[in-house]
């Protein structure tokens, strides 16, 4: 019976592990569609952690040495993983707002051109919206805002490329004519695509008055990535330019 019970205890936590990937690469290659990943991913999540609870039980239960124990341990962590990605990304998504259009000027946010196209399709539109996405962002985001650097347009906008580049985006158009920067970023797991714009002007003295924006093509809340994304650029960008 042991010979029957143990390849199923630990195969449970390899295949929950399996699924998790499947639900990413599955949406990421077109087979599945976001819903159908999703629901996916609670599977997985939930085949993780009963056969985390197996595995115990099993333990408790046969007392297994040597190299069962090590396999045990494997599939016990493999479907740990399997339900914490998930578990994690649900409790990040608690506690920041549903939203997915971030930008440094709600007044006035950069807008789309070079990738207005690439957007036709996608169920978010390039639009700015404004209303309870501008609301949500002044209250959960109101570190983000618009920066001026004392360095010419020429040179910001040579360091916006710079980082751009560093940050792995693909960019889209770079124009120092116009003063901006577009870039798409695809997420690692799902294949998510996000588009940046990095607006320059000419402030006083020949300053530089710079805004970001950063939104996802799909999706309702974006957990937080748009928000960090703009942060972690301009903080890269303030030590490009020397301004820490």
């Amino acid at each position: 019976m042991n010979k029957v019970i143990f390849p199923i205890v630990t195969l449970i936590g390899f295949l929950s592990l399996v699924m998790l990937y499947l639900a990413g690469a599955g949406y990421s290659g077109g087979s599945f569609e976001l819903s159908q990943a999703f629901t996916l991913l609670r599977y997985a999540a939930l085949l993780g952690i009963t056969s985390t609870a197996l595995v115990i039980f099993y333990l408790l239960w046969q007392r297994p040495a040597g190299i069962q124990v090590f396999v045990l341990f494997l599939s016990a962590l493999a479907g740990l993983t399997a339900f914490y990605l998930p578990y994690r990304q649900q409790q990040i998504a608690r506690t920041v707002p549903p939203i997915h259009d971030i930008t440094t000027s709600i007044e006035n946010p950069p807008a789309f051109v070079a990738i207005a196209p690439l957007r036709a399709s996608a169920p978010n539109p390039a639009e700015y919206l404004g209303g309870e996405t501008s609301e949500l962002q002044r209250q959960f985001y109101p570190d983000i805002m618009t920066r001026v650097y004392i360095q010419s347009p020429d040179e910001v906008f040579a360091a916006v490329t710079a980082v751009a580049q560093e940050m792995g985006w693909e960019i889209v158009d770079a124009d120092n004519a116009e003063g901006r920067v577009e870039a798409t970023v695809t997420t690692k797991w799902f294949g998510f695509k996000d588009d940046v714009v990095v607006r320059m002007v000419s402030g006083t003295a020949n300053s530089t008055v710079l805004d970001v924006r950063s939104k996802s093509r799909v999706g309702r809340s974006d957990i937080g990535v748009n928000a960090n994304r703009i942060r972690d650029f301009i903080t890269r960008l303030n030590s490009k330019l020397g301004m820490d």
